[in-house]
């Protein structure tokens, strides 16, 4: 099978969230509801799939971080030490 690219552009509606679909033991996909439609991002099916979508979830958490504090600097700032 080829590579398969492809680009999506969707806004999340008001009831969007992101979540963890738990396949089975050290197999779990990313799921953003984005109210509507979805998006799963599942491990791919290589050798080393678990750490390659390890990596990307913690680049794509760092930068969803940013661009959150970037829109919304006020709401990252707590009084209780929660964030």
């Amino acid at each position: 099978m080829g590579i398969v690219a492809f680009t999506v552009t969707c806004s999340p509606g008001r009831e969007a969230t992101a979540g963890v679909r738990q396949i089975g033991p050290g197999w779990a996909s990313l799921v953003l509801s984005m109210d509507p439609g979805r998006v799963v991002i599942d491990v791919p099916s290589v050798s080393g799939g678990g750490a390659m979508l390890a990596r990307f979830c913690r680049q794509l958490a760092r930068e969803a971080s940013r661009i959150a504090s970037d829109l919304d600097p006020i709401e990252g700032i707590t009084t209780s030490g929660e964030s």
